[in-house]
């Protein structure tokens, strides 16, 4: 299913880029959100936007997966797919919801980055979905608050190197740097927790 999804998103990224160019383009303001402020603290609208339909969703998706019969198909074939089959499950049609529902969250997930960054381009999920899978990764594969909780310690930690080791350097640390240090926190939670912040650790029984 992995492979699956990365050679889709392939062929869109390069099909997009051989209809519609590989400039960026300017997107229209969706909507306008108006700044909180709350004494000297500001924050942006779209980011409490973005947090509160993140969570909204999150809950709304896990309420699915554990007492829905769909979303419990779906976590038998990811258990065991020829055992979903002896069971009556259809498995086809179940990947297919997945892949189905996996593409509407990243179009909610796109909107919300067009507010907040009005430009896209063809290639600008790449990185996205890399970072994305990282957060899957530190929350724990096949935990949904787990992956959501990931994304935010990998923002959190993407902006302070931005901010405070950047200043310190005098700008010298980068954006791609700033990837780099993402990328090394999978590496480190591989070797030291491979079943991630809120996963649970896989047993094989004998």
């Amino acid at each position: 299913a992995l492979i699956t999804a990365i050679a889709m998103s392939l062929l869109l990224e390069n099909g997009s880029q051989a209809i519609f160019g590989a400039d960026y383009q300017t997107v229209p303001t969706i909507i306008q959100i108006p700044t909180l402020a709350i004494g000297k603290l500001k924050i942006d609208g779209a980011t409490i936007i973005t947090i509160v339909l993140g969570v909204i969703i999150m809950v709304a998706l896990q309420l699915f997966v554990t007492y829905t019969k769909q979303g419990k198909a779906m976590r038998a074939v990811s258990e065991d797919k020829e055992a979903s089959i002896l069971m009556g499950i259809n498995v086809n049609s179940t990947i297919t919801l997945t892949f189905a529902i996996g593409s509407g969250l990243a179009a909610v997930a796109s909107l919300m980055y067009c507010v907040s960054y009005p430009q896209v381009s063809p290639m600008m999920g790449a990185m996205l979905g890399l970072k994305a899978f990282v957060a899957a990764v530190l929350g724990g594969i096949g935990s949904i608050p787990g992956a959501m909780v990931g994304g935010l310690v990998i923002g959190v930690v993407e902006s302070l190197t931005k901010a405070y080791i950047g200043t310190i350097t005098g700008g010298v640390i980068t954006s791609a740097f700033s990837d780099a240090i993402v990328f090394g926190i999978l590496i480190i939670v591989l070797l030291v927790k491979p079943s991630g912040l809120m996963g649970e650790p896989e047993t094989e029984k004998v």
